[in-house]
């Protein structure tokens, strides 16, 4: 059974790498084209990427190999002549079992160790790949920022003569936020290799300048300036051919790049830091906007009224005493603290929000770790019945069906991640829900196949197929009868 096994294993093993290697290159390769990457640069980010593949391989090379095998055996009645030898459908699946467990384990070690290496140095590395030659990384319809200091949208871009159409262009070189914006109907991007810079041609638009921007620093009225043109050059540098190698410690904090005892731990001090954080926020709030200062002639706010309590017989009637142009600053007073207050509620909430999505990601990707690797135990357990069930070997019809059960599964695993990721769900919910669906159709497959339940026998299914065939037949004939 072993060596019966082994051998599907190994070939559908690589060939699922090559399907999922290529499938990534097929995503990312506008990234890579054009880059002049040496070699030795296109090898080592295969060989990272080929790595990062293996958990989501391991599953599907499980159960391409196990309908194969048992799909080999049926095929050949070797099956069948096992069993009447008296050997159960346990001990001829035993000795796989606990070769399934085994790779279990060390695709769970390989998950905790080995993966997040290499998710740090493919990560690191294209990060770096996409950096170099960025004037080629524009596309439709997004801000591209690979071009140190300014940001470009293009809405639309002709592929044969290059053209770009709806440009926006934001100049974020001096610093000082989005001081400089151009917007042009259309334009081309032309390189000149010997000052190594790129030239953006603009044609019919306009550009804002904000002079008060740049100059925060000098107390002084500055005009907003715009300048229509029809035709317009704009010179960009651009970094040097080389690629240049990033400092991989500025991606160690990713949720990717870490195993389960430095999730643990950064689950922890993010848990610890949100909830300092909404205390500070919360006394600051108070503080700043509640707390007056007790010599002003403003009253306190009507939560306070405890505290001011002694201090005026009734702090809603000093309101009345004001005269009008007082009554007019105490009210725009109350509406600048109330503003305040929401804009900073506001900014605490999109800020804590960031936070709560930084944590779902860590216990994501703490669940992933067991999820995948616990995956080859499941395909296994469906995949050996439904070997049974096809009796067919080879490439065909093993093929279709673990296609089909690993889109189902790989469907069900992205839904539950997704809905995790917008706290529909909890993490481990959203990590496990394919394993809770797929694993009771193991469960049952494997028990019928065991017992030699009728559901195992094909001829079953074909006269079930014709009794229901006849059915329909008769029924034709009846009603052709009856009319005539």
């Amino acid at each position: 059974m072993l060596k019966s096994f082994i051998g599907p294993f190994a070939a559908t093993f690589f060939i699922s790498m090559f399907v999922l290697v290529m499938q990534f290159l097929w995503r990312s390769i506008d990234d890579l084209v054009g880059k002049g990457l040496d070699v030795s640069i296109i090898v080592e980010f295969l060989y990272y990427v080929a790595l990062t593949l293996i958990p989501m391989a391991l599953p599907l090379a499980v159960l391409l190999s196990s309908i194969m095998t048992f799909g080999s055996l049926g095929e050949n009645y070797e099956l069948i002549a096992l069993k009447s030898a008296g050997i159960s459908l346990y001990r001829i699946m035993k000795p796989l079992i606990i070769l399934i467990v085994l790779l279990t384990g060390l695709a769970f070690v390989f998950s905790n160790n080995v993966l997040p290496y290499a998710n740090l140095k493919l990560g690191s590395l294209y990060y770096d790949i996409r950096k170099k030659k960025p004037e080629m990384s524009l596309q439709e319809g997004i801000f591209t920022n690979d071009l140190e200091g300014y940001s470009i949208k293009v809405d639309r871009i002709n592929k044969n003569t290059g053209m770009m159409y709806d440009m926006l262009i934001y100049n974020h070189k001096s610093g000082s936020g989005n001081c400089e914006v151009t917007k042009a109907d259309s334009g081309m991007m032309i390189n000149d290799v010997k000052i190594n810079k790129m030239k953006l041609m603009l044609f019919n638009g306009h550009s804002y300048s904000d002079e008060g921007m740049k100059n925060l620093n000098q107390r002084r009225t500055f005009p907003f300036r715009r300048i229509k043109f029809d035709k317009q050059t704009v010179l960009i540098e651009l970094p040097e051919n080389d690629l240049k190698r990033t400092d991989e410690n500025s991606f160690r904090s990713a949720a990717l790049m870490l195993n389960l005892k430095q999730l643990d731990d950064t689950i922890a001090s993010m848990k610890r830091f949100v909830v300092e954080r909404k205390n500070k926020d919360a006394q600051r709030m108070l503080k700043s906007n509640y707390h007056k200062n007790k010599n002003s002639n403003a009253a306190r706010d009507s939560i306070l009224q405890v505290e001011t309590r002694g201090m005026y017989s009734n702090p809603d009637s000093l309101y009345a005493t004001f005269d009008a142009e007082e009554q007019q600053r105490a009210v725009s007073n109350a509406v600048l603290y109330a503003r305040e207050v929401r804009q900073r509620m506001q900014d605490d909430i999109h800020y804590y929000n960031a936070q709560d999505l930084s944590i779902i990601k860590s216990k994501l990707e703490w669940h992933r770790k067991f999820s995948l690797s616990f995956a080859c135990f499941i395909f296994f357990f469906i995949g050996a019945p439904l070997g049974a069930i096809i009796r067919k070997g080879g490439l065909g019809m093993p093929v279709v069906v673990s296609v089909v059960l690993f889109i189902i599964y790989y469907i069900i695993s992205m839904m539950g991640e997704r809905s995790a990721r917008e706290a529909v769900i909890s993490p481990a919910f959203g990590m496990w829900i394919s394993a809770c669906i797929l694993l009771p159709l193991g469960i049952i497959l494997t028990y019928k196949s065991v017992t030699d339940s009728e559901m195992m026998n094909t001829e079953a299914y074909h006269k079930f197929l014709d009794k229901i065939s006849h059915f329909f037949k008769k029924k034709i004939a009846g009603r052709k009868w009856q009319k005539n």
